[in-house]
């Protein structure tokens, strides 16, 4: 991750915003008919970098939302940059070890920098990361419905639009008919589930007959700081676990492989701190045989140029929630718009860095709050 010139961090400019959703989208935690997040502007000698920190209004994924991330970003992170020769996103990391947490903001600030990167060596970030995929292989996540009756139309004009995965949100109450309804309805389709930590132990019983659905996996049923109850969650079930929030670094990544506590995980750069870490999770998972795949956050065009690259590397085998841009938003803030392929694989762009560009308008439109330092 080194390269031969340095970057001079000229300015650096967040923008707060909010865009509506095509559909309301539901989870363990909560509702969401609204994306905020945290765009994050950086120019370098006539560059300029675009990143997006994806935490969100709702303190329920992580305890940073879009204001503690504008707070840690303008007054921690940015006078540590501004002004400052940068000479890669290690280097990053290194100047802001400094500051506890707060992955999804660090991660904003590195996207921009891989940004940067890239249009400086005239090269992709799939390139830049040594990706080996011009296209990957995704699919849908559908939040919580009504009614098993509901759930069941969902997910059926999503296969109608061409989607050969779907990834369930369940919670107590809303889990195992809710599943066992859609895997009657569509016996041969990918199907997984996610519980984003709203069980414990004490449920790992009712839980058992997910077993039967032929599931790729069962993500993070337990607590979001857990690891070792996971492990005991996982040797109850043949149907692989994987951990998602527990994961914040390559370090609880390592703790996970070693204590077995999953067979599967799910890589979040913005969770954990940005794309130089989720290569080194997904470095780390390949030497130990682990399979991992990409999650995703709402991201607009930004952050979704990023997972696609990232999800190019070897060792993301399973299809990620990187879904096409019309999935979330009629209007992004990127003039490029992903789209799903016949085959269900979404192309990973070519450009240099990103490999998109914002609307200007787009972007005022939705901007709460703009800070320029």
């Amino acid at each position: 991750m080194s390269y031969r010139n340095i970057m001079k961090i000229e300015s650096l400019t967040l923008h707060h915003i909010s865009m509506p959703l095509v559909a309301p989208f539901e989870t363990s935690f909560g509702r969401e008919t609204e994306r905020e997040c945290a765009i994050v502007e950086i120019k370098s000698e006539g560059l300029t970098g675009w990143g997006e920190c994806v935490a969100s209004y709702n303190p329920g994924y992580s305890y940073e939302t879009t204001g503690t991330a504008m707070h840690i970003l303008k007054d921690f992170i940015a006078p540590l940059i501004l002004g400052k020769d940068i000479k890669d996103a290690l280097d990053f990391q290194n100047r802001v070890e400094g500051i506890r947490g707060h992955h999804l903001a660090k991660a904003g600030v590195e996207m921009a920098l891989w940004d940067l990167l890239g249009k400086r060596e005239g090269k992709s970030l799939r390139q830049l990361f040594g990706g080996i995929r011009d296209k990957v292989e995704v699919g849908v996540s559908v939040g919580i419905q009504d009614s098993p009756e509901k759930l069941i139309e969902t997910v059926a004009g999503f296969v109608k639009d061409g989607y050969a995965r779907v990834k369930l949100k369940i919670k107590p109450g809303k889990d195992v008919s809710f599943a066992g309804a859609v895997r009657s309805a569509f016996p041969d389709i990918r199907l997984q589930v996610d519980a984003n930590s709203a069980y414990s132990m004490n449920d790992a019983d009712s839980l058992k007959p997910l077993d039967d659905l032929n599931l790729l996996l069962i993500e993070q049923p337990l607590f979001e700081d857990d690891i070792w109850d996971h492990h005991k969650f996982q040797a109850k079930f043949n149907t692989p676990v994987c951990l998602d929030e527990s994961i914040v670094s390559p370090r609880h990544a390592r703790y996970a492989i070693e204590m077995k506590a999953c067979k599967i995980i799910n890589i979040k750069a913005g969770r954990l701190g940005g794309l130089s870490q989720g290569i080194m999770v997904h470095d780390l998972c390949r030497e130990n045989n682990m399979p991992v795949w990409c999650g995703g956050m709402l991201e607009t065009g930004i952050g979704r140029a990023s997972n696609l690259a990232l999800a190019s590397l070897p060792n993301f085998i399973l299809p990620g929630d990187v879904s096409a841009s019309d999935r979330y938003y009629k209007r992004d803030i990127t003039n490029e718009r992903f789209v799903l392929n016949s085959d269900s694989t979404i192309d990973v762009p070519t450009g240099h860095g990103l490999g998109v560009t914002v609307d200007e308008d787009a972007l005022k439109s939705y901007t709460r709050e703009r800070v320029g330092m």
